[in-house]
């Protein structure tokens, strides 16, 4: 069966630097910064205190008041930046075919705080008390369900879980979908709220999470003195249609999906693959994907954590996968700027991709000082730079091996 063409058209988000799409993209164009000091709970006694959260954000802005109370914040997010996509799309499911919308709706850990709160409850009022609620607000696919039952899609409606790679998994995994025949529209991207103690502090058990004080220091991709990540909430969401359905109904189009690779390192459960290889299987199989040759992709929107293992490994992925062209393409991370999102990093990485090929804009990593030999490519640092681009990846690679490589290109009219 031929393969349909796939393309973008609407997103929405809510990240650590905006409450919808374009106050987040202005803030990446101006090179802002989403870190600051954790504000949600009381961080005396424990090291980390610094965060990219969500500013302002008020639910019932698009969710109802009573609603609100009954999803966790991943959920809200997930709703909030969902409707800001649809609103973009223009669709209208009047005139749709439900059974052939679907979702593809990720969370790398899902109602997290509701968890720890109910957890505390429990322990004091008796596990037989905690909320009827619980068990819907936690569980991962339930930003995934709450969508589908917002927009009446009645279509396949999943939720990867695959740690830091779910947002881009449930990308990719919904243009194979449309791609394939199962639907003609899909409404997908990723959510994540877990800036609570309980979370802060088993990453920080383990190592992850840098624990300075310095917001301007502290999310530093590729910088020799890099220490570990800083933890970001918020959530992304893209319309995907099949191109002959979107130019029928006169879409405004965004940018066109082409290539999808995934792969499993195999190796760890948290650390990377040190050579790279796993990753490098990820993006070559999206060039593949995409017939797409490695001298013609102008940009990678880098995974970029902070960390020192993931930022070596990738820079080695990125060399393995392109060859020579690996020090002609640029490579930035706008975790510098957001923090990282976990489960939806992808699906906001994916977005800001999208629009770095609409605009011609290459983002920066911003707060760079330091250089490490070790990643050595062009990682845009310090400010952006206006360049025409084509084709551009977007990586995501998650504890447990898990890699997802996302190949988008810049939309002209035919």
């Amino acid at each position: 069966m031929e393969k349909r063409r796939v393309v973008i058209t609407g997103m929405g988000a809510v990240t650590p630097l905006g409450l919808d799409l374009p106050s987040s993209w202005e803030q990446v164009r101006q090179g802002g910064c989403g870190i600051a000091p954790i504000t949600q709970y009381d961080t005396t006694g424990q090291k980390v205190t610094l965060a990219g959260e969500v500013k302002g954000y008020d639910p019932t802005g698009t969710i109802d008041k009573r609603e609100a109370r009954h999803l966790d914040r991943f959920a809200q997010f997930a709703l909030t930046a969902a409707q800001e996509a649809m609103d973009q799309s223009g669709l209208v499911m009047e005139q749709e075919d439900p059974s052939q919308c679907a979702v593809f709706f990720a969370s790398g850990i899902g109602g997290f705080s509701t968890t720890q709160s109910e957890c505390l409850k429990g322990n004091e009022k008796g596990y037989d008390r905690v909320s009827p609620f619980f068990i819907p607000m936690t569980i991962s696919n339930m930003a995934a369900g709450n969508i589908a039952i917002r927009f009446g899609f009645k279509g396949m409606c999943t939720c990867p879980v695959t740690a830091c790679a779910s947002g881009a998994n449930g990308v990719g995994d919904a243009f194979r979908h449309i791609r394939d025949g199962y639907a003609q529209v899909a409404l997908c991207g990723g959510s994540e709220a877990a800036i609570t103690p309980l979370a802060m502090g088993g990453f920080t058990s383990m190592h992850a999470l840098h624990t300075g004080n310095d917001p301007l220091r502290a999310s530093i991709p590729f910088d020799k003195d890099r220490s570990g990540f800083v933890m970001g909430e918020g959530a992304g969401a893209l319309v995907l249609e099949e191109l002959s359905h979107a130019q029928a109904r006169g879409a405004h189009i965004l940018a066109e999906v082409v290539g999808y690779g995934a792969s499993c390192d195999a190796h760890h459960i948290t650390a990377p693959c040190p050579d790279g290889s796993g990753a490098a299987a990820a993006m070559t199989q999206a060039l593949r994907d995409g017939g797409v040759n490695p001298d013609q992709v102008d940009y990678i929107n880098a995974h970029g954590t902070s960390t020192p293992m993931n930022d070596a490994g990738e820079t080695a992925a990125v060399k393995l996968a392109f060859g020579d062209h690996a020090h002609k393409l640029a490579m930035s991370s706008t975790k510098s700027m957001t923090g990282h999102l976990l489960g939806a990093s992808g699906a906001v990485e994916a977005i800001f991709t999208a629009k770095a090929l609409e605009e011609g804009f290459i983002p920066a990593t911003i707060h760079y000082q330091n250089p490490d030999p070790a990643c050595d490519l062009d990682i845009v640092p310090g400010e952006g730079r206006q360049q025409e681009i084509h084709y551009a990846m977007s990586n995501s690679l998650g504890f447990g091996g898990h890699n997802a490589s996302l190949l988008l290109k810049k939309w002209e009219e035919e």
